[in-house]
């Protein structure tokens, strides 16, 4: 078998197993066999880039890339359904059809998800396009990071679906996902996603594909607007999208009496709770596709569909207390407490009350009466307050504290802000050992402790600061509580291994206010050390991409204060990475008059570092394909534009590996944890 035949054959079997394993739920082989498969895909896509396919399994993986959206126009406008919240609305719809068709008609009852928009177009059974809803006439190109999504086709199964066709339905965030993507944000006291369908829709929206995969988002389809395909029922349609490849929900009932539609809004009202994914209502539509034309539509909806919509569950329980707790900044966040309640097939006694504004506008006092919701919330909430009951038991109104309860601080409230905060931060334990958490966090140093190992250390006066880690030996460990000498030594030589953290996760990791991931590095690019990031003044900062005035001020505010200089200098002393380490390779002259185009992404190297490579040997570094390239540097999801116009054009390609070889650069090392040593 040739390498192209190879390359067809384990196209085709990676897709069939994707479709068993993210539609069907009925999976043929080991996800170690499955990854096998795709890494030798992988493998001869990088040492072939001639035979790239946009669509290829391997793509689902995202990009690096950062490209804004463009704006497309739906070639049928995405009309919203009319909604209603009583069945007696229900019974008026069914109704006005009966009398408007005077004739038999069937309406198809199915689950409403409760995620995000979308419209997909294919091409010769393969997926050219997908925009969001928008404002229903045209939405925003979000094709790239729709082809992450494992359960949406990229390439349909051979059939007879028509050569161009348009199918509607709901990018989701399953419940699971959307619990951990908000204990992750909690633990970095980010703001949380208030339901699975705001999380979706703002992954949606991520310009870094890559990080859309990583959040494993889910779809269902449920409506094709065109009318190519021979068949006369809506169900049947959805039948057709089935077999093509569509994940399209079984949880759908064909009703001919108003019973049947109620029985199914009722089963479903309870069921839905088992669900893996957000619902939150039922549609209806009449199933006959020459009734739905009969029918029309109005300028906002059509006829011949309604929503009805789930009431949010709601129960109501007395107010116990209102605790507070600190995070890592200092930050103050009440917590309402009540007798338990059962909401949304959960036990739920604690509330969050976000901050003090909220607690004013519900006018909360302690034995209130208080209404809890979840509805399409994970995260419980309190509604509103039964005032009607509050004489009948002896209530304190709720005051927020003015002090901290852990350290006893006075707390401040900086003027535009909503939260307290306890301004004691060398002094607070939650914080102290908050920074701490963060310090060894996976995404920063990616230290092997956890919140536990940390509580566990700072109540026995091994730690109190970040740099402290670096002064632990193992027989300190070794007599701690279930502490035995494996646990010491895997420890030490994890904190030793941080050492080679590059610069930029450990400006991530010192835990200045406003500086995340992405502007960490940003810093660390534009100014390359500590001390000059230290020195840099505030038009310096502002005048680096993406860095606002809020965060300027804030790394000129952490480094006037010495502690933190303290810090840092403790730090560099124990041998961490305080600068961007400089290529070793000496510059030359060997690529002297080419013009290299870099495109898609790379094991070893960022493409700002393969761009350094290029000038320090002499190159130039193009940004587009035209004859006056000499050889394109090829990568993963290489850009299928210029990709195209290098084939037509007979300009040279070079995967990675080929780069570093022509000008002399060693491959990296790995180290135990299967990372690159990249100097």
């Amino acid at each position: 078998m040739d390498i192209k035949s190879r390359i067809d054959y384990l196209r085709a079997e990676l897709e069939r197993h994707n479709y068993n394993y993210y539609v069907l739920s009925a999976p043929e082989i080991s996800d170690y066999d499955f990854d096998q498969m795709m890494k030798e895909l992988q493998r001869l896509e990088e040492e072939n880039p001639q035979y790239f396919d946009e669509n290829s399994p391997t793509q689902r993986v995202g990009n690096d890339i950062s490209e804004d959206f463009v704006q497309v126009y739906h070639k049928y406008p995405m009309l919203s359904l009319g909604n209603t919240y009583s069945e007696g609305e229900i019974t008026d719809f069914y109704n006005r059809v009966k009398r408007q068709l005077n004739t038999e008609f069937e309406i198809v009852c199915e689950l409403k998800f409760d995620g995000t928009s979308i419209s997909l177009t294919y091409e010769d059974g393969r997926l050219t396009q997908a925009v969001t809803r928008g404002d229903g006439e045209k939405g925003d190109d979000v094709t790239a990071n729709v082809k992450t999504i494992r359960s949406i086709p990229l390439v349909l199964k051979p059939d007879d679906y028509p050569s161009e066709f348009e199918i509607r339905g709901e990018i989701l965030m399953p419940w699971k996902v959307f619990e951990q993507l908000n204990k992750q944000r909690e633990e970095q006291e980010e703001p949380l996603f208030a339901n699975p369908r705001n999380a979706a829709s703002g992954t949606l929206k991520l310009q870094n594909s890559k990080e859309v995969a990583a959040r494993r988002l889910d779809s269902y389809l449920y409506y094709i607007p065109t009318a190519e395909i021979p068949v006369a029922t809506h169900w049947e349609a959805l039948d057709k999208a089935k077999s093509w490849g569509f994940k399209i929900s079984d949880s759908r009932k064909l009703c001919r009496t108003l019973d049947e539609i109620f029985d199914f809004i009722k089963y479903w009202d309870t069921e839905r709770k088992n669900l893996p994914v957000a619902t939150d209502g039922i549609v209806l539509k009449v199933n006959s596709l020459s009734q739905q034309r009969e029918l029309g539509y109005t300028a906002k909806s059509p006829r011949w569909a309604i929503a009805y919509k789930f009431q949010a569950e709601r129960v109501c329980t007395q107010l116990k207390s209102v605790s507070y707790q600190v995070g890592r900044t200092g930050a103050i966040t009440p917590v309402a407490n009540f007798d338990a309640v059962q909401l949304a097939g959960t036990q739920v006694k604690r509330a969050s009350l976000h901050n003090a504004d909220i607690i004013s506008q519900l006018d909360l006092h302690i034995g209130d009466m208080v209404y809890v919701e979840k509805g399409g919330e994970i995260i419980p909430k309190i509604v509103g307050v039964n005032k009607d009951e509050r004489s009948l038991f002896d209530t304190e109104k709720v005051e927020f504290i003015k002090t901290c309860p852990e350290c006893g601080a006075t707390l401040v409230r900086s003027e535009g802000e909503a939260a307290h905060y306890c301004p004691n931060e060398d002094g607070c334990p939650p914080q102290l050992k908050g920074k701490i958490v963060h310090f060894v966090s996976r995404k920063a140093m990616n230290i092997n402790m956890g919140e536990e190992t940390v509580d566990l250390l700072y109540d026995k006066g091994l730690i109190y600061s970040a740099a402290d880690l670096y002064q632990l030996k193992e027989d300190d460990l070794r007599v701690l509580d279930r502490w035995g000498e494996k646990s010491a030594k895997n420890l030490v030589k994890s904190i030793e291994a941080s050492k080679k953290t590059p610069f930029e996760k450990v400006l991530f990791a010192l835990g200045i206010r406003y500086v995340g991931e992405t502007v960490a590095k940003k810093l660390a690019r534009k100014f390359k050390s500590i001390d000059a990031l230290r020195k840099a003044t505030f038009d310096e900062l502002t005048g680096t991409d993406e860095i606002g005035e809020v965060i300027a001020q804030s790394v000129i505010d952490y480094f006037s204060k010495q502690k933190n200089v303290d810090l840092i200098e403790r730090l560099e002393a124990y041998g961490l990475q305080m600068c961007e380490k400089e290529e070793q390779q000496p510059g030359s002259d060997l690529l002297s008059g080419k013009t290299i185009v870099i495109s898609g992404t790379f094991d070893y190297y960022s493409r700002e570092e393969l761009k350094e490579m290029i000038e320090r040997n002499g190159g130039k570094n193009g940004s587009s394909v035209s004859s006056r390239t000499d050889f394109l540097l090829a990568g993963k999801n290489i850009g299928p534009s210029k990709l195209e116009k290098a084939k037509s054009l007979g300009i040279k390609f070079l995967n990675e590996t080929e780069f570093l070889e022509m000008i002399g650069v060693p491959l990296p090392d790995k180290t135990e944890n299967g990372e690159y040593v990249l100097f």
